[in-house]
């Protein structure tokens, strides 16, 4: 198994919420992650404000309280990610690779992700939304959706 890595919000929702049949694969994941067949899971506090802002506007059937996505982000995120954020010393470096990577709008919040992934060494970042990240490929780390990476790990 590729390690470490590094969980996208879009990762993190599907493995915390049900919706149906296309969370399996990140559901088994988070579960891998939860019996620490997986080590040294990673993601950015980012990754933690978005899923609270998603989790609690989603249509109603998968929409969850503010209580009850604090409780997952404390006892599912973590209390089993390192998390991280992008240093002070960084901000402007990366504002600048955004502009040079014509990263405009809400691409600007999946390249702040990309960027501290990599700031934190990781290797493989999972996620649903692949083509957000690929400017990681140019730094050596392998972007997998969760399917792939399902598959890869045999989970």
């Amino acid at each position: 198994m590729v390690t470490p890595i590094f969980v996208d919000t879009s990762v993190l929702l599907a493995g915390l919420i049900d919706f149906g049949e296309t969370s399996l694969p990140a559901q088994k994941l988070m579960t891998a992650i939860a019996d620490a067949k997986i080590r040294g899971p990673q993601t950015a506090w980012h990754c933690c404000l978005e899923f609270y802002a998603v989790s609690t506007r989603l249509p109603e059937e998968y929409r969850i309280s503010p209580s009850d996505s604090l409780r997952l982000i404390e006892e599912e995120i973590l209390a089993r990610f390192r998390v991280h954020q992008l240093p002070e010393r960084g901000r402007g470096a990366f504002l600048r690779s955004a502009v040079n990577d014509r990263a405009a709008g809400g691409r600007i919040y999946d390249a702040h992700i990309a960027e501290i992934a990599r700031l934190a060494g990781a290797k493989t970042v999972v996620t649903d939304n692949r083509r957000h990240f690929t400017a990681l490929l140019r730094h050596g780390i392998h972007v997998l959706t969760t399917d792939e990476f399902a598959t890869e790990a045999k989970l």
